[in-house]
């Protein structure tokens, strides 16, 4: 008799222990699927951020396309200038003459760099078309890039000086020249400009300023004849 009261005893607590198992665990399986609910919200959270950081993105690209970033173009007069300028939180204007061999050089890295840094609006005009502006920005070397920030002067590269003072700068340099100045997203080192991937032992090219004749420009390119 007593061994059966002890075994109903034992089959009660067993049956207690199993019951109360099986609580802990659905109370487990209950906080396990809320925090995988609470993860599928937080991801589908970042989704919709993303989402709408992208079409913002898409937005921005497509209004700056309808200004003129994107590509290296050519204004026609120094009266569009200043509407360039004004449209447009960053530009780079480079002041240029057809018969500068190293105005030629710039054209080549502006047109890449334009492709690449859609912040940023990349133009040219042609300092004979525009004897009032250059004289108001005070170019007096060709090739000048002035960098526009919010419709003023920020700064300017004048010449090669800054890029190595080389006709064989690359494309790195120059991009690394405009970061500086905050005119273009740079994501490199500004503290430390890039290589101009000269061979050791090769010399810079000497500088000569030559003045165009009949203005009060110089030329910061030796294939200038005057």
């Amino acid at each position: 008799m007593a061994s059966q009261s002890m075994e109903v005893v034992a089959k009660a607590l067993e049956q207690q222990v199993l019951h109360s198992a099986r609580m802990v665990e659905e109370q487990l399986d209950a906080k396990l699927e809320k925090l995988e609910r609470m993860d599928e919200d937080e991801l589908e959270r970042l989704k919709e951020r993303r989402l709408e950081a992208l079409k913002k993105a898409q937005k921005q690209k497509q209004e700056w396309i309808s200004k003129g970033h994107g590509e290296y173009r050519e204004i026609p007069s120094e009266k569009d200038f200043f509407s360039e300028v004004k449209e447009s939180k960053s530009v780079v204007c480079h002041f240029y003459r057809d018969s500068t061999f190293r105005c030629k050089i710039l054209d080549k890295h502006l047109a890449v760099l334009a492709k690449k840094h859609l912040e940023t609006k990349f133009i040219k005009l042609n300092v004979e078309k525009a004897p009032f502006l250059t004289e108001r920005l005070r170019i007096k070397v060709l090739p000048t890039l002035a960098l526009v920030k919010d419709g003023k002067t920020k700064d300017y590269v004048v010449g090669f000086n800054d890029l190595g003072n080389t006709d064989e700068f690359p494309t790195e340099m120059l991009e690394w020249r405009l970061g500086c100045s905050d005119i273009i997203n740079y994501s490199g080192n500004l503290l430390e400009p890039p290589t101009t991937g000269q061979k050791s032992g090769s010399k810079f090219t000497k500088v000569e300023k030559k003045t165009i004749r009949g203005k009060g420009y110089d030329s910061d390119s030796e294939s200038d004849e005057d």
